[in-house]
C-alpha cells in the first residue's frame, strides 16, 4: 500500500468513528419487515470502534499471526465460562435494558427466574410468540432465525455485494470439495445473530437428515465490516454443518457459525442423526454466549426468495426477520 493509500484511509477510519459519535450512528442500518422502516440495529459504541480498528485494510495482516487467533480463541472460552457461574446473572437486567428485549415473548418471562446469563442466553421462546409461516405446506421455506437477513440468488452474487472474504467458497465452508458440487453456485440467504437475539435456530424446511459435520475453526466477529473485509470470517469460524434432503427443495445446505464470545455450536441429537426426519420449525440447535451467524444454501434454481428480502439484500442492506417467518417458495422442475 503506498503512503497516499495509508494516508487515506486511516483519514477514512478516522472520520467514520467521528460520524458515528456525532450522529450516534453506532449500529447498522436495517429494514424493520413488519413496518418497512429504516431503523439502527443497537450496539455499543466501543464496540464498533473496535471493529472499524481491527477489520480496515491497514491491520487485516493481524490475521495471519497465529498469536491472534489463539488469542481469539482464548477469550471466547474464558468469555463463555463466566457467563455460566452464578454471579452473571447481575449482567441481565442491565442487558434487557440496553438492548430494548420484550421479554413478554420468552418463557420464562421473569429476568429474575435466570440462575446465570447463559440460561437467559439461551432463552426459548414461548410458543405462540413465533408462529411458523405456511406450517402446512413444505414448498414454503422459513426464516430460520430472528436476526438480520440477506439473500441472493447465486453464491457469486452474494460475494459481490455481501461475503467479501477473499476465499469463500462453498467448498471452504463445508470443508469438501465433494459435497460442495450440490451447491455449486446455489442460492445463499445469510443471518446474522447479534447478542441481545434469541439464539436457537430451527430448520427453514422439512426433510431428512442427509449428513452432518462439526468444523473447529477460530472466533472471528460476524458483524458486516467482519464479512465486508478481506478476512474469511464464514469459512474460518468454528462451525457445524447440516444437509437436509428435502423433497420440495432438493438438498438444503444449514451452517451454523460461531463467532467473538461464542464457546459453542449446539445442534440437536436429531440434527446429528442421518435419516432423521426434521419437520419445517423444529429446533436445530442453539448457540452460547456471543454474536454468530448462519448460512442456508440451497441448489441452484429451486428457490424463489420472497421479493421484500431479495430487493433490499441487492442494495447492501440487511432486514430484521423472525423465526418462522416466509424465506422463499420451492420452484417445480
Amino acid at each position: 500500500m503506498g503512503l497516499i493509500a495509508y494516508l487515506h484511509s486511516w483519514l477514512d477510519y478516522g472520520l467514520a468513528c467521528v460520524k458515528m459519535v456525532q450522529n450516534r450512528e453506532v449500529g447498522w442500518l436495517t429494514v424493520d419487515r413488519k413496518t418497512g422502516e429504516y431503523k439502527r440495529e443497537q450496539q455499543p459504541l466501543l464496540k464498533k470502534i473496535k471493529l472499524l480498528l481491527l477489520f480496515n485494510p491497514l491491520f487485516e495482516w493481524i490475521d495471519t499471526l497465529h498469536l491472534f487467533r489463539w488469542y481469539l480463541h482464548e477469550q471466547a472460552s474464558m468469555e463463555g465460562k463466566s457467563m455460566t457461574k452464578p454471579s452473571s446473572r447481575k449482567k441481565i437486567e442491565s442487558f434487557i435494558d440496553f438492548y430494548h428485549i420484550n421479554m413478554d415473548e420468552f418463557e420464562p418471562s421473569d429476568p429474575g427466574a435466570y440462575q446465570t446469563f447463559q440460561g437467559f442466553f439461551t432463552r426459548h421462546h414461548k410458543p405462540e410468540s413465533r408462529p411458523i409461516y405456511a406450517k402446512d405446506d413444505a414448498r414454503k421455506a422459513t426464516c430460520p432465525a430472528d436476526c438480520r437477513a440477506v439473500v441472493y440468488d447465486t453464491v457469486s452474487q452474494a460475494r459481490k455485494i455481501w461475503i467479501k472474504g477473499s476465499h469463500f467458497t462453498i467448498s471452504a465452508l463445508v470443508q469438501s470439495p465433494d459435497h460442495a458440487i450440490t451447491w455449486d453456485n446455489g442460492a445463499v440467504a445469510s443471518f446474522r445473530l447479534s447478542p441481545q437475539d434469541y439464539h436457537r435456530y430451527h430448520s427453514p424446511v422439512s426433510g431428512k437428515v442427509k449428513w452432518w459435520k462439526a468444523i473447529s475453526g477460530d472466533y472471528y466477529g460476524v458483524d458486516p465490516l467482519c464479512l465486508r473485509s478481506r478476512i474469511n470470517v464464514l469459512t474460518q469460524n468454528a462451525r457445524c454443518a447440516l444437509a437436509i434432503d428435502s423433497a420440495e427443495f432438493g438438498q438444503v445446505l444449514f451452517v451454523a457459525i460461531g463467532a467473538k464470545e461464542v464457546g459453542t455450536v449446539c445442534f440437536s441429537e436429531k440434527a446429528r442423526t442421518p435419516g432423521a426426519m426434521i419437520e419445517k420449525g423444529d429446533e436445530l440447535g442453539m448457540f452460547e454466549f456471543g454474536g454468530s451467524s448462519i448460512v442456508v444454501v440451497f441448489e441452484q434454481g429451486r428457490i424463489e426468495f420472497d421479493e421484500d428480502l431479495l430487493s433490499v439484500s441487492k442494495r447492501g442492506v440487511q432486514m430484521d426477520v423472525e423465526v418462522g417467518q416466509s424465506l422463499g417458495k420451492a420452484v417445480k422442475i
